[in-house]
């Protein structure tokens, strides 16, 4: 072994050094200063990475220390960094042990990977100062730090890296996350072009690519005796923004919907039981001529006609730019509010934990959710109390209109809350809807204006409902959760296009490489490609009420009766001889509605300014139909943080053994046991069952757990103090309390007050 002198210069011939001769607590400037360097033979053992088909590798540095930031020290372990035109990623030495095996482990994303769309901003540490990295760089950091979308943080150290390795890997994983590219460009196509097509059959989403999914939908819905599918815009005559099919009212002619390609229009997005109808319109122009905003007004009011016909259809136009706040006020609440999870280290977010309340207040993005949520509440009360048709209007009706609608159908139609039902609304509203991914998630970093987290505002929302009503959906917070991760994960198509007309642009067209035929993109609805069947158990909630199944007699019977089909504008009849005006056949129906219709008419002007909270405190006085309508919560804190999503890597907020997790292990327990009964109970009858209760992982152990399992695992834990946080601020500098080791967590901490 050889020493070097005590006080040394940064080394320039490094590659011997082991970092593995770190001491715990000891930083790596205290170790070029106070240890001595030391040689170690190499005997390290090759990484390698997997590679995916069309992955390549394009650079990679040995020697690299990844930090694990806990108590102000610097542990962590030693490897290699490497980026490929996929992800990033960092190779351990030590393979995981079956302790830390992850529960939800992704057959596509590792632990310590890091996908190029995932990357959100790189920072360089120089001399224990932190700054920004973009473009070309003159000095390379001593450490880089990235932050990701899905909110995790890595530090790396390249202290003890080659230098000329340090330049390669910097500069790639910057060009190569950062810098604007085109889209085919993107790992998207170099995966479809290699990959394997083994997309999943069994799939029982409904992609709304074709007629007849249209058909089968409005037949679901009631909602073909007034709206029909046109087919005016195959081969994209109309319009490139518009999908290949779409709905819109009867009476509207292909020459209409060809007079100001698609604007203007009506879309029919979904029927109520009762007959109204959501609608969605994208808008025109603000800023017109005279006689053009003339001719436009003229043709709004006839299509209004065919909506709205008193006194037997009503409608109500909802303009959700000058209603909700716009993208740029969601682009910015968000900006804050992620700011509050992307952690560095332990010191910070207990400096942070003293005035998390205020800074959660100040970031407006809980605020936003509750008023989206209740503009969805108000949408649902026009079409199920008014009977009234709604019809939703933006400038393009692919942002806002795509969560108003998809909200107002979880809250009314039970078959949404179901995961092949949410599933297919998604593919209905948002991508053959068009909402455009690619802008909204800048997966091209190409307009940073464009960005606005839509989609995650949705599945916030659809998050609330979750926690609030957890027995009336099929799927769990887990599943909503890796469908968020799934925004950057490019082997997929679904989130990865601005419109159906791009992605058939793109599909047929010839692949870069073998040059042989159309890319075959594969759904992120085949959840069999990132995790296998015992990790998708967690995507499906065992406890999910299912909607019982009514009996013959009784569906027999309301057939004819069903009062969509009787809600439509009615038309001229002969009297009956016996009956007078009113067929004998619907004499007591047609009445009903009809004198319904002509009371909202004639009352709708004394409609009192309070109907919406009489609406929503009637509805929450009385018992919850998990299968009939649904209203969330959104007084005060009733709207909460996303807890499994935005602070599932933050250590010191895990409770350990607790949370909804434990009690839901329990209750797992317990089913297992009655089922062991049942089986029982059935081979001594002959008669043995299978049940998919056998598919729900087994958590034997509650203690075990952490309240965000399966992302968080009991090794990952902090060692701080469970004191409220003043106490722990007056109190740090003490040796005894600092060391200590906890049995218990104290839920005084402003942190998890907000959460559990």
């Amino acid at each position: 072994m050889l020493s070097s002198g005590a006080k040394a210069a940064k080394p320039s011939f490094v590659s011997y050094v082991s970092p593995e001769f770190i001491p715990c607590g000891v930083g790596g400037e205290e170790l070029l200063s106070v240890v001595e360097i030391q040689i170690k033979e190499p005997i390290e053992k090759e990484v390698n990475p997997r590679l995916l088909p069309g992955e390549l590798l394009l650079c990679e540095a040995s020697t690299v220390y990844k930090y694990i930031h806990e108590d102000g020290s610097n542990r962590g372990t030693c490897g290699k960094l490497v980026c490929t035109n996929f992800k990033i990623a960092f190779l351990d030495d030590d393979s995981a042990s079956d302790d830390n095996e992850p529960q939800l482990k992704n057959k596509i994303i590792g632990e310590n990977d890091i996908t190029l769309q995932c990357v959100d901003q790189i920072y360089g540490v120089y001399d224990e100062k932190k700054k920004l990295l973009t473009g070309q760089l003159r000095k390379y950091p001593e450490k880089l730090i990235i932050y990701c979308k899905d909110l995790r943080v890595f530090n790396f150290c390249l202290r003890f890296t080659k230098e000329e390795e340090v330049k390669r890997i910097v500069s790639g994983i910057i060009h190569h996350s950062q810098t604007p590219k085109l889209l085919k460009r993107l790992f998207l196509f170099s995966y479809a072009s290699a990959a394997p097509n083994n997309t999943d059959e069994r799939n029982q989403t409904v992609m709304f690519d074709t007629l007849e999914d249209w058909r089968n939908e409005l037949e679901r819905t009631k909602g073909n005796v007034q709206y029909k599918v046109v087919t005016a815009n195959e081969g994209y005559r109309i319009s490139e923004k518009l999908p290949l099919y779409f709905v819109v009212p009867i009476c509207v002619s292909e020459e209409t919907i060809l007079k100001y390609e698609g604007r203007g229009i009506p879309i029919w997005c979904w029927s109520c039981h009762n007959g109204a109808a959501l609608l969605k319109m994208s808008a025109f122009p603000k800023e017109q001529d005279d006689s053009t905003a003339q001719m436009q007004k003229a043709f709004l009011d006839g299509i209004y006609k065919t909506i709205s016909k008193p006194p037997y259809e009503l409608l109500k136009t909802d303009d959700l730019s000058s209603s909700l706040p716009s993208l740029q006020d969601i682009q910015t609440a968000y900006t804050r509010y992620k700011q509050l999870f992307l952690i560095d280290n332990s010191a910070d977010f207990w400096a942070t934990d003293v005035k998390w309340f205020s800074l959660l207040e100040s970031t407006n993005w809980l605020e936003i959710i509750r008023r989206v949520l209740k503009k969805a509440i108000e949408v649902v009360e026009c079409l199920e109390r008014q009977h009234t048709n709604v019809l939703l209007i933006e400038e393009s009706a692919t942002d806002l209109c795509c969560v108003i609608s998809s909200l107002v159908q979880v809250m009314m139609d039970s078959y949404s809350r179901t995961k092949s039902g949410f599933q297919s609304l998604i593919q209905k509203e948002w991508v053959i809807g068009g909402h455009a991914f690619l802008d909204r998630c800048n997966h091209l970093h190409q307009s940073d204006k464009e960005e606005a987290p839509v989609f995650l505002l949705l599945l916030d929302c659809v998050w609330q409902l979750v926690q609030q009503y957890p027995a009336a959906f099929e799927f769990t917070e887990t599943y909503l959760t890796v469908l968020s991760d799934s925004l950057y994960v490019p082997i997929f198509s679904t989130f990865f296009f601005n419109s159906q007309h791009q992605k058939d642009t793109n599909t047929t067209g010839e692949s870069l490489e073998t040059q042989s035929g159309p890319f075959r993109f594969l759904t992120v609805w085949d959840w069999s490609v990132q995790f296998d069947p015992k990790a998708q158990a967690f995507l499906n909630n065992p406890l999910y009420a299912e909607k019982p199944k009514p009996d013959k007699s009784q569906r027999k019977t309301a057939r004819f009766k069903h009062q969509r089909q009787l809600s439509c504008p009615l038309t001229q009849t002969k009297s009956s001889p016996k009956r007078g005006f009113f067929r004998e056949e619907t004499d007591h129906l047609i009445k009903n509605i009809l004198g319904k219709r002509i009371g909202k008419f004639i009352n709708s002007s004394d409609e009192p300014p309070n109907s919406f909270r009489e609406f929503y405190d009637s509805w929450h006085s009385k018992p919850v139909d998990y299968h009939g309508l649904l209203l969330p919560r959104i007084d005060g804190p009733e709207i909460r943080v996303w807890a499994q999503r935005y602070l599932r890597w933050i250590p010191e907020v895990q409770l350990h053994g607790g949370g909804t997790i434990a009690t839901a292990a329990r209750i797992l327990d317990l089913m297992e046991e009655v089922e062991r009964l049942q089986v029982k109970m059935d081979e001594e009858h002959s008669q043995a069952v299978s049940r998919n209760i056998h598919a729900v992982p087994m958590l034997r152990n509650c203690a075990r757990l952490s309240s965000l399992f399966p992302f968080a695992l009991i090794h990952r834990q902090s060692v701080k103090p469970a004191l409220p946080t003043s106490t722990w601020k007056d109190l740090e500098d003490e040796d005894d309390l600092v060391k200590r080791d906890d049995e218990f967590v104290d839920l005084s901490s402003d942190m998890l007050k907000c959460i559990y």
